[in-house]
C-alpha cells in the first residue's frame, strides 16, 4: 500500500492510516533515521512525520555553573512564620 512519491531519493513515503497504525514502530524508526512520511486517508494527506529539526541550544554540561551560583547562609532554614502557618489546623 505504501508508495514512493516521484522525485529524488529523499522523496517522502506516502502511506495510508491503517498501514501507519499497523507498523507505527517501524515508521517512527524510519523518521528518526531521517525519512519523511506522509500519512493519507482517502488519498488526502492528514499528517506528515519527519525527524525533529536540529536544536541550536548548546548541550547542558554537568558542573557548567560551578562557582557561579551563591546561596545565602540561611537558605535551608524555613522562617518561623511559614512553619506556624503550615502547622495551623484548617
Amino acid at each position: 500500500m505504501s508508495e514512493q512519491l516521484s522525485g529524488s531519493q529523499s522523496a517522502p513515503l506516502k502511506i495510508g492510516v491503517r498501514e501507519f497504525r499497523g507498523n507505527l514502530t517501524a515508521y517512527l524508526r524510519q523518521a528518526r533515521q531521517g525519512s519523511t512520511i506522509l500519512v493519507t486517508s482517502h488519498d488526502e494527506i492528514v499528517a506528515e512525520l519527519h525527524p525533529p529539526s536540529p536544536t541550536y541550544r548548546a548541550r547542558r554540561q554537568p558542573g557548567g555553573l560551578r562557582g557561579r551560583i551563591k546561596l545565602s547562609d540561611d537558605f535551608d532554614q524555613t522562617p518561623q512564620d511559614m512553619l506556624d502557618s503550615m502547622n495551623e489546623a484548617p
